[in-house]
């Protein structure tokens, strides 16, 4: 039995003011209903799967009140340039000397692992953003798409060229391996709604753990 996170409400004291902030955001608005004292407006990050409700009589948690929501980024310095560009308060990119380490460290994470960089920003009554930049997932964290069972063969057939095409440029700077190995995150990753660049990352994410065993096995 399949449970998705659809909705998310996000307690705000200006339901106005709270709509043109998402809306600055980037956020696409889905619906604005009202009747009587009840209003409710959703929206939903870009290329995100689950929503935000903000409005009236929909919560009694105080305005301000959530803390650390997070926003799944492929680059957080290129997603925090574009909400400055768009006239939002952002933090400077920062992260941590190690997991559950306190105290932010400026810049992002020196080796560029997933998880480990960060950028923050609040919404006018206080809620609190967090931009997190995941590159390649950990293992189990990338889930079958329905869409990817309802591909045509054409399609099939264009993203079998482009995963032969990227796994070319990799094969070319990497140890002999199986193609499979490669081929099988890529898929599974562009299935998923992963851009190229994504899907690569995830497929190299992968093939470091596969070329490690071996690697191990072989001494």
């Amino acid at each position: 039995m399949e449970m998705k996170l659809e909705v998310v409400v996000v307690p705000v004291s200006d339901v106005d003011r709270a709509k043109a902030f998402y809306e600055k955001l980037g956020f696409r608005l889905d619906i604005d209903f009202s009747k009587d004292d009840f209003r409710v407006v959703q929206f939903t990050p870009p290329g995100s799967q689950a929503s935000i409700h903000i409005g009236k009589g929909l919560t009694s948690a105080a305005a301000g009140s959530l803390r650390n929501l997070y926003l799944v980024v492929f680059d957080v310095e290129e997603a925090r340039t574009d909400l400055v560009g768009r006239g939002v308060d952002v933090s400077e990119v920062y992260h941590y000397a190690g997991l559950g380490v306190p105290g932010r460290l400026p810049g992002a994470d020196p080796e560029r692992q997933s998880y480990a960089s960060f950028a923050s920003f609040s919404d006018p009554d206080g809620n609190i953003w967090l931009l997190q930049e995941i590159q390649a997932r950990l293992p189990g964290r990338v889930q079958s798409s329905p869409s990817a069972q309802a591909m045509d063969v054409a399609a099939l057939a264009e993203l079998l060229r482009e995963t032969g095409e990227r796994h070319g440029q990799f094969e070319k700077t990497h140890a002999e391996h199986h193609w499979w190995d490669w081929y099988a995150p890529y898929l599974q990753a562009r299935q998923n709604g992963g851009s190229p660049e994504e899907a690569v990352a995830v497929a190299e994410s992968h093939m470091e753990v596969v070329l490690g065993a071996t690697a191990s096995a072989g001494a």
